[in-house]
């Protein structure tokens, strides 16, 4: 992926690197890198005696260093990976030294999730010149649903617009959880269809009537009904459909609404790139626009503030959530 490709595209030409120090917030993608290593640097029959797997809560930096040094056995190569390395985190700049001058036939890779180092220091400077330092960053909510469609091209399907967006506001920004469930459904689809919202309904059980992504539609339709029956559904199974989580897409919705009616222009491409969204679901917002104007949204938007507080419990009887989304989307559409 764009996010990775770089490195994995070096990888596969046979531009590979002594050291891989991978960090940052996002595993998903450090994982990518360390398994695609762990996979294909080394024929099976070298992986027994030339590559091992490593946990920082097991091991010390001179562990690491000593397996490093070794030399390969009847290989050109030996890969040591060293999984939860943040476990380390105290220590890890004792690392410098051994980066300073690494074993040329040895490849290291340090999985460092969620965390950093201090760019200032030997070991941030040492990799600057004889590895390769990645750090994984966290996608935004708005980010996710073009890297799944990405993902799922990559992997030989295709995925329907609204689909993707149902997967992401059900599933959140946990990558490897989103790539879990394409996991599953690739395997029961044909290679080369489409992944549509029926799929999902049908193999993962995410409704694809009842969910934020058709909520926030019946509001900017001002379709009442429609709109209680979806929250009539969420009261009915809470556990699935988190109020606080329905609250906080409706915030997203409304807050992109007041950007809108802001935009100069508002043809497709530039409304798409000023709100961060598919073009796809443009005409969305410009069917929401003529319903709430400016000042609506605005009224909308300190509703939807105060109920995020109650829905919290504060200031309200937690008697009271049930019905606090149904009279919610009353004074916002009302």
């Amino acid at each position: 992926m764009e996010y990775t490709k770089d490195i994995l595209s070096d990888l596969q030409n046979g531009i590979i690197h002594p050291v891989y120090f991978l960090s940052g917030e996002e595993a998903y993608f450090i994982d990518e890198i360390a398994d695609y290593i762990e996979d294909h640097i080394l024929d099976e029959s070298e992986k027994g005696f030339n590559q091992m797997v490593l946990y920082g809560r097991d091991v010390t930096i001179e562990d690491i260093v000593g397996n490093a040094k070794r030399y390969p056995m009847m290989a050109d190569r030996q890969v040591v990976i060293v999984k939860e390395a943040q476990d380390l985190s105290r220590t890890i700049e004792k690392l410098a030294s051994y980066v300073e001058n690494p074993q040329p036939s040895t490849v290291l890779v340090i999985c460092y999730k969620y965390k950093k180092i201090d760019k200032r220091k030997a070991l941030a400077k040492a990799l600057k010149k004889n590895g390769i330092h990645f750090e994984s960053k966290k996608l935004y909510e708005n980010q996710v649903s073009d890297w799944l469609r990405r993902l799922v091209i990559h992997k030989g399907y295709h995925i329907n617009p609204k689909a993707a967006h149902i997967l992401v506001e059900y599933l959140g920004t946990d990558l490897s959880k989103v790539n879990n469930e394409i996991e599953k459904l690739m395997l029961i689809l044909s290679k080369g269809s489409e992944i549509t919202p029926e799929a999902i309904e049908e193999n993962i059980g995410i409704s694809k009537d009842f969910n934020n992504f058709e909520l926030r539609k019946a509001v900017g339709e001002r379709d009442i009904v429609k709109a209680q029956r979806i929250s009539q559904y969420f009261t009915q199974n809470p556990k699935d459909n988190p109020l606080v989580l329905t609250i906080s897409s409706l915030y997203g919705f409304f807050s992109n609404l007041l950007r809108y009616h802001g935009l100069p222009q508002k043809d497709k491409t530039t409304v798409a790139r000023a709100l961060g969204v598919n073009p796809f679901f443009v005409g969305e917002y410009t069917t929401a626009a003529r319903h709430y104007p400016m000042k609506r949204v605005s009224a909308a938007i300190a509703l939807l503030r105060e109920a995020d507080v109650k829905s919290k419990g504060v200031g309200s009887s937690p008697f009271a959530t049930p019905d606090l989304l149904k009279e919610l989307l009353v004074k916002i559409m009302g």
